[in-house]
């Protein structure tokens, strides 16, 4: 299965429901399902400063270095002026992504957290996960 590696705490927020949108500055043809790793590193995490999102992540455990949910990436939109116009009025998606001109939006549905979360690796790009996986909440 399709594997997407994202800095905390953007990957347990996209577990946890409060994201949908994971917003790059490349595009994928890829749709199916496909697997959220909360990457290893928490230099990431040093460098937030915006109030609102640290207090929505005040009182969450997140998630290092380890597959924690399954999704469904239905689409992959390039971000054009309108688009942006669109995403403003989602106060929260627009608070937790990078939304520019030209960058693109992978938009995330049936996101299920994984029961037992997988210790593993990241990687770049989109890889590959062979293992079977268990989705139920736990």
């Amino acid at each position: 299965m399709k594997v997407l590696s994202i800095q905390e705490p953007y990957a347990t927020l996209i577990a946890l429901g409060h994201k949908k949108i994971e917003t790059r500055s490349w595009k994928t043809t890829y749709r199916g399902e496909i697997l959220i790793h909360a990457s290893v590193s928490k230099k990431f995490l040093k460098s937030i400063t915006n109030q609102e999102i640290l207090d929505l992540i005040k009182n969450i455990d997140l998630n290092y270095g380890m597959i924690i949910c399954e999704a469904k990436l239905i689409d992959c939109v390039e971000m054009t002026k309108d688009y942006l116009e669109q995403i403003k009025k989602d106060k929260k998606e627009n608070l937790l992504g990078i939304y520019e001109e030209g960058r693109y939006a992978w938009l995330l549905d049936e996101i299920k957290p994984l029961e037992t979360k997988i210790p593993i690796k990241g990687k770049l790009g989109l890889w590959e996960y062979q293992n079977n996986l268990s989705t139920k909440k736990g």
